[in-house]
């Protein structure tokens, strides 16, 4: 097939708004967590933008589209993105796809870290993505998205990584939140955010880089993009009205944290969907997943652990919800690549789809345990109390995040 200049021009873009989303992750989970640990809490993304994506051309792509091995894991003939100059993907050269799918990659381990925020050390840090993005990341990518994976071949439907991206990230969230226990005083002792404007600016970001998040997964620049640009937005609308009604109705005023969440549990909800699913139903998405996320996160005091920055509440959460509603609301009509889902006629879809969260889901939270009780044996995990209290930018990078 031809190469489009428009398609390539489209997710070379689309590139780099993804990537700009996880310095937005940075400035969301940052704003939120305690001043004396914004810095070790913005390391969480950058160091994953930097270290995550030297795996990716070592080994990540290889695992995750290399020649599939029974379905379950890619093979080795892409390592260092070997042979990948003289393809093509559809429309556009195999590297910009590969280039794209990266942005993916760097972001997803980034998200865990909302759970463990002001408590992993940062050498366990470096060691569990790695290790995460190995054995969680590239298996669950080929599953999904490969034309051999299984998953892919049974008919699940995943446009953007609502299975790949946000439950995976959200259940390997919620492990580590049991695995490493509550932070120090919680929940007796307030950790109040220090810096909600800096939160609300990284949502903005999120916002903005989800349209390349979302419609770049077209993989052209055409009336599919179109479609899953609309949804995207008027998914995070709905998403940040429905947190706010909600939460305006049972405890008497909005917050700006509120708003925020929601918009980015609309963003997650509506993530593998966007391309299957119209407008409307794009909006009852973002609403159904902005109420469920929000009663999500404030269960998490009763159920009695601490998902630090709500990764699973909002993330886990949501992306089974948005995975879910995919069987309902997709319309084959919309996207000849997809299917229709129960309103449409096809009761079916639901198969694969509840198959996809249940497979994903109880494959990231066996190997995410694992990992974790691996790297805490080999160099442990949790920082000591007293470095706690002190605060993580001092005692795990020396450094402090403001100097007024």
């Amino acid at each position: 097939m031809k190469i489009d200049t428009g398609d390539t021009a489209w997710l070379l873009a689309s590139t780099a708004l993804v990537l700009f989303m996880t310095p937005g992750l940075a400035l969301f989970y940052g704003g939120m967590v305690r001043r004396k640990n914004v810095l070790a809490t913005l390391m969480h993304s950058f160091a994953a933008l930097a270290v995550i994506s030297v795996q990716w051309v070592a080994i990540g792509y290889s695992l995750s589209f290399g020649t599939s091995q029974g379905g379950l894991i890619g093979g080795f003939d892409h390592v260092g993105m070997r042979g990948l100059a003289a393809l093509e993907r559809g429309t556009v050269p195999h590297l910009a796809f590969a280039a794209f799918q990266m942005m993916f990659a760097v972001i997803t381990p980034a998200l865990i870290a909302g759970a463990f925020a002001e408590r992993m050390r940062f050498p366990a840090y470096l060691v569990f993505i790695l290790l995460w993005s190995t054995f969680v990341y590239d298996p669950v990518a080929h599953w999904v998205w490969a034309e051999k994976g299984w998953l892919f071949e049974m008919g699940a439907l995943d446009f953007a990584g609502g299975t790949v991206v946000h439950l995976a990230a959200g259940v390997s969230a919620l492990i580590c939140a049991l695995v490493l226990g509550k932070r120090a005083g919680y929940p007796h002792e307030r950790h109040v955010p220090h810096n909600l404007t800096m939160t609300l600016t990284g949502t903005g970001i999120l916002w903005f880089g989800w349209f390349g998040f979302n419609a770049g997964s077209a993989l052209s620049a055409g009336g599919l993009a179109a479609l899953a640009i609309l949804d995207t937005h008027v998914a995070a609308a709905a998403g940040g009205a429905a947190w706010l009604f909600v939460e305006w109705a049972q405890r008497g005023k909005p917050t700006a944290l509120g708003v925020a969440s929601g918009i980015v549990a609309g963003l997650v909800g509506i993530t593998p969907a966007a391309g299957f699913v119209s407008p409307w139903a794009a909006t009852v998405i973002g609403l159904l997943a902005g109420a469920v996320c929000y009663f999500a996160v404030i269960s998490k005091e009763r159920l009695g652990y601490d998902d630090s920055l709500d990764a699973f509440g909002v993330h886990g959460v949501g992306g089974l919800l948005g995975a879910l509603l995919t069987g309902v609301f997709a319309e084959k009509a919309l996207n000849e690549g997809g299917r229709d889902g129960v309103i449409a006629g096809n009761a079916a879809q639901m198969v694969p789809q509840i198959v996809g969260v249940v497979a994903v889901g109880l494959y990231a939270a066996i190997v995410t345990f694992a990992l974790l009780k691996l790297v805490d044996k080999l160099i442990g995990l949790r920082v000591v109390e007293s470095d706690e209290r002190e605060g993580l930018d001092a005692t795990e990078h020396g450094e402090s995040g403001y100097t007024l």
